[in-house]
């Protein structure tokens, strides 16, 4: 019998079926969590990145699109659209938001997420966009088609939160965030970000290799 590894997170996921119309999203962080977790690239487990700051925690679903990468296509892109000079993308994986009505418990879990827009994040000018998603089939949040179906008070709250997640009271901001764009836009980014990935990794070696296991 063979058995298979368990699949690394970042590289042994696709992006999805039908990116970047769906994608598959990797949940690290729910809003309940007081610690941020976050994937160690190396090993593929959850680690702890740092407690949350003060009373300030995820708003959303939070997590990253697998077999993404933010370099040089996505970082070109936030400069184009931003105006402002972008040094580079931040070199992780694409980050997204995932809006659902029911409760998920914990992250270190994978769902189909449908894309609707984004921020345009630079963090101390490295290209770090955030893609706003609703869940697959959600019954409440699957009838927003695009970010401007969500209330502002929504996307200020997803704002706010990563403008000041990192700092302590008084500190300045690193991060800025030059635009709120709609679902086109996201699917563009989304796009970038899958050809960066390949730019840099090529076809992920735990795909290739899970396509030729067999199991009994």
């Amino acid at each position: 019998m063979n058995i298979q590894n368990k699949a690394h997170p970042w590289h042994g996921i696709s992006s999805g079926d039908n990116p970047p119309i769906i994608v598959t999203a990797f949940i690290e962080i729910v809003p309940s969590d007081t610690v941020k977790y976050e994937i160690d690239k190396i090993s593929g487990y959850l680690k702890i990145d740092r407690p949350q700051k003060f009373s300030n925690t995820v708003p959303t679903l939070y997590g990253f699109i697998p077999q993404t990468y933010c370099a040089e296509q996505v970082a070109e892109f936030a400069e184009l659209k931003s105006g402002k000079a972008v040094a580079k993308g931040d070199g992780d994986p694409l980050d997204i938001c995932v809006l659902s009505e029911r409760t998920v418990t914990h992250g270190n879990i994978i769902l189909q997420a449908i894309p609707i827009g984004g921020f345009r994040l630079l963090d101390k000018g490295e290209a770090d966009d955030k893609i706003i998603a609703v869940m697959k089939g959600d019954e409440f949040y699957r009838q927003w088609n695009d970010v401007s179906d969500c209330p502002e008070s929504y996307i200020n709250r997803l704002k706010h939160y990563f403008l000041t997640y990192k700092n302590l009271p008084g500190e300045h901001s690193t991060c800025e965030i030059t635009n709120v764009y709609g679902r086109e836009e996201a699917h563009e980014v989304i796009r970038r970000s899958m050809q960066d990935y390949q730019n840099h990794y090529g076809t992920s070696p735990w795909v290739k290799r899970r396509s030729t296991d067999s199991v009994i």
